[in-house]
């Protein structure tokens, strides 16, 4: 992550520290679909940059050619064809923006130590991952966030029909409610896993593509937003595809500004919304598991159950929701496994990062920063 999961990239618990989920369905490796990159909080030390990196952009770039890091690389000349070609951009203007992205090899060497897809998660994966994120910082800091953006979150909450609890744990986990959006330029973040990251290629390279249409659009300067070191940006770590499909001008200002913590809260919402959050209905239950037991059963967020079903197998949950279906969900914690079910809303969080952990890890932090809110506001 990031959508908007937040996601609109690779950051954060994320996917690509720990894999969600039974060891018999692991979720889709790194991130959420269709890449794995989408919207993940960044896990990794920010690299360290300094402002004089990088040549002074002027925002009217010109050059004949590529020069730089770049110069030679035939890939990147028929990405400026497909550029000129399909969104009429300047030949000359993406040579001289081009010829200053900067290939960035810390983030291929980071990437190189990542598991394998497919990994099995090993054992105490969740209590570690959850660690990363139910602390003192993310809630106190949570708390302190909504209290000064409580209005924007309960707009958001009516006219999207998200709770707002959920719209703060994105934030927590992603982004730290904007104190680690990552100091990664995505013009060379993107560039770099578009030309020189062969396994994800394509889709870094559809991405580039929509981060240069989203700066367009919204009178950006391309060289100048950052964020994580996968290309995800703002508050809520959308990648380009998710900005172009789910932010919005939120505060009302005539643009669309996901650094902008009231443009966040409403793209966030927007996401959730348009991947099937339904109002009023609960995300999560501790399963209480006897019988047969779940050793039968396939777990994970993208396999559904009768609620019938699951009774046979001696799995009942532990809350009495109006609802019929559920996912069986298995996390491996330090001292056993901890069995849960997971509603149709637990799966819309995992459209922002394919992770049973994540999705945990957010709705368990919204339930914590609420709980500390609600004794602010109270007081």
């Amino acid at each position: 992550m990031n959508a908007p999961s937040f996601v609109h990239a690779l950051t954060l618990i994320s996917g690509l520290l720990c894999l969600g989920g039974c060891a018999s369905n692991p979720p889709a490796p790194v991130h959420r679909a269709p890449d794995p990159y989408s919207r993940a909080p960044d896990p990794a030390p920010a690299e360290p940059q300094t402002e004089s990196e990088y040549p002074t952009p002027v925002g009217a770039y010109h050059a004949r050619y590529l020069t730089g890091d770049y110069a030679g690389y035939p890939a990147l000349e028929n990405f400026i064809e497909r550029m000129v070609a399909h969104h009429g951009y300047g030949r000359e203007y993406l040579y001289g923006l081009f010829s200053q992205a900067r290939r960035k090899q810390w983030t291929l060497d980071y990437l190189s130590r990542e598991p394998k897809p497919g990994a099995k998660p090993k054992p105490g994966s969740w209590t570690r991952y959850r660690g990363q994120f139910l602390d003192e910082k993310h809630i106190s800091t949570g708390a302190a966030f909504w209290a000064q953006h409580a209005g924007a979150l309960r707009r958001a909450s009516a006219q999207y029909g998200v709770s707002p609890e959920h719209i703060m744990g994105i934030m927590g986990v992603e982004t730290i409610y904007g104190g680690n959006i990552g100091n990664h330029r995505i013009i060379d973040a993107l560039t770099t896993l578009a030309f020189d990251y062969p396994r994800r290629g394509d889709y870094f390279a559809e991405e580039l593509e929509n981060f240069l249409v989203m700066t367009r659009q919204e009178g950006m300067d391309p060289s100048r937003p950052v964020g994580s070191y996968a290309g995800a940006m703002g508050l809520g770590q959308f990648m380009p595809s998710s900005f172009l499909r789910y932010a919005v001008d939120f505060d009302g200002d005539g643009r669309r500004d996901l650094w902008d913590p009231e443009d966040a809260i409403g793209s966030i919402a927007n996401y959730f919304a348009g991947h099937g959050w339904k109002a009023g209905e609960p995300v999560t239950a501790p399963a209480s598991v006897g019988g047969p037991g779940a050793e039968g059963l396939e777990c994970g967020f993208d396999k559904v159950y009768p609620l019938s079903t699951l009774a046979g197998y001696g799995i009942y949950p532990s809350l009495d929701y109006p609802v019929e279906k559920a996912r069986l969900l298995r996390l491996k914690a330090v001292d056993g496994d901890e069995y849960w079910l997971g509603y149709d809303n637990f799966y819309v969080i995992t459209r922002y990062n394919h992770s049973t952990n994540y999705a945990m890890a957010v709705h368990q932090l919204a339930q914590a920063v609420k709980q500390r809110y609600s004794k602010l506001a109270s007081r």
